[in-house]
């Protein structure tokens, strides 16, 4: 039996990816020729304190110096949570240094940090908060290189940008097409030091975000093509990577899956998991590929009825085709679900039990719960608002809200009876 590929013709539908993405086990070497092409020559660097730690910023730092390059300014403090007001802080700096550019280096919350202190010092505005939403960037901005840490986000081809207003307790997004960077530099020397429990999650966030895009509303060939070669590659090498982290390999196969992902998202949009998952994180402050590893066989199970044909056909990409083959039609989209409760389940075990499997397992670093089981019904109430809701197969309302987030408190699978079917 041969595989009988679902593809979505749609009448018209849009795709861009403008970013020039350098890929290799030592790609940061471009850096300075990168620079020259996109004329940027005081450039702002952008990262984080864990990432400076590691030594990565040195790297980046040797790879510019050979043309006698360096930056105008560095800030290296970017929160795991950044938000509104850093981003508005960051734009004075970069003002105040006259930079030209700026080369983000980091994970996802770096990259849209970077992304928004762009939208502020290329508008020459005093504050982010009115460009929130879709479309409301509208011209080209200055010379952005991404340089991500994580393989994960998907940042660095993507466009857009989700930021934190912490007076709020929500995450801003912020959607145009001239957000994307310019360059985008995947280097295995960037993920490998990388902890199993971050590799995990980063991973599952990319793997939720090709998903998504495969059985989202906006879905179309392009998107669909680098959504499944996504898949596959994660599925292939994630296990493996986080039971043996100098796997330089597969670090640049997992980063290379991030990035397929990302272009398969910012051109089909995702939904339910991500509206979910943003609430939870702008409520609870748990990080968002913790979310998206937790709500994504939830998203699946919720969507089965509208969707079935897609989620079976994510068995291929997930299991290889002997196990396709092997699995009648009709049981392929509970087989894909049970797949991907396995692969979370097996990184589980393989980080010994610190990587959670459902949302009463998410823990800070002193043994808190974070997500305590009575914040459900603000997690529901900020979800109702989240625009990834849009692009969901199936409509949700705040029952459904919470219906998801009570079986995915406790680790249970859905109730099919009250899974409505519009």
């Amino acid at each position: 039996m041969k595989r009988g590929a679902i593809m979505q013709l749609p009448a018209y539908y849009e795709f861009c990816n403008t970013v020039k993405t350098i890929v290799g086990h030592k790609a940061l070497e471009q850096i300075p020729q990168s620079l020259k092409v996109i004329n940027a020559q005081r450039p702002m660097i952008i990262t984080d304190k864990g990432v400076e730690q590691a030594g990565l910023i040195k790297i980046v730092q040797t790879a510019m110096q050979k043309s006698k390059l360096k930056a105008a300014a560095i800030y290296d403090t970017v929160p795991p949570d950044s938000d509104i007001k850093m981003v508005n802080e960051l734009a004075k700096m970069y003002t105040s240094k006259k930079c030209d550019s700026i080369i983000a280096v980091g994970g996802g919350s770096v990259l849209d940090t970077a992304k928004g202190v762009n939208i502020i010092v290329s508008e020459n505005a005093s504050d982010l908060m009115q460009f929130a939403g879709y479309g409301n960037v509208r011209r080209k901005l200055k010379p952005l290189v991404a340089v991500p840490t994580t393989a994960g986000t998907g940042s660095e081809v993507t466009s857009v940008a989700v930021i934190a207003n912490h007076e709020k307790n929500i995450k801003m997004i912020f959607g145009s097409v001239f957000l994307l960077p310019d360059i985008a530099i995947i280097d295995s020397r960037m993920t490998k030091t990388l902890p199993p429990t971050i590799t995990a999650f980063t991973g599952m966030d990319a793997l939720t975000h090709a998903v998504e895009a495969y059985f989202c509303l906006a879905k179309n060939p392009l998107s669909d093509t680098t959504a499944l070669a996504a898949i596959q590659i994660i599925a292939q090498n994630l296990v493996n990577v986080v039971k043996k982290p100098s796997d330089v390999d597969g670090r640049l196969a997992l980063a290379l899956a991030s990035n397929l992902a990302g272009m398969a998202f910012a051109n089909s949009m995702v939904g339910m998991i991500h509206n979910i998952g943003h609430a939870v994180g702008g409520v609870c402050g748990v990080p968002h590929g913790v979310c998206m590893n937790i709500l994504l066989p939830y998203g699946l199970e919720y969507n089965m009825h509208k969707a079935s044909q897609y989620i079976g056909e994510l068995l291929y990409p997930l299991a290889g085709d002997e196990v396709y083959n092997a699995t009648k039609k009709k049981e392929r989209p509970q087989k894909t679900v049970a797949y991907i409760r396995k692969l979370i389940q097996d990184l589980h075990d393989a980080t010994d039990g610190k990587h959670p499997r459902f949302f009463k397992e998410v823990v800070d670093k002193t043994g808190k719960q974070m997500v305590p089981k009575e914040k459900l019904v603000d997690i529901a109430k900020t979800a109702m608002s989240d625009p990834a809701q849009f692009y969901n197969p199936e409509d949700l309302d705040y029952n459904d809200y919470i219906m998801v987030l009570e079986a995915a408190w406790e680790g249970t699978p859905l109730d099919k009876k009250k899974i409505k079917k519009g």
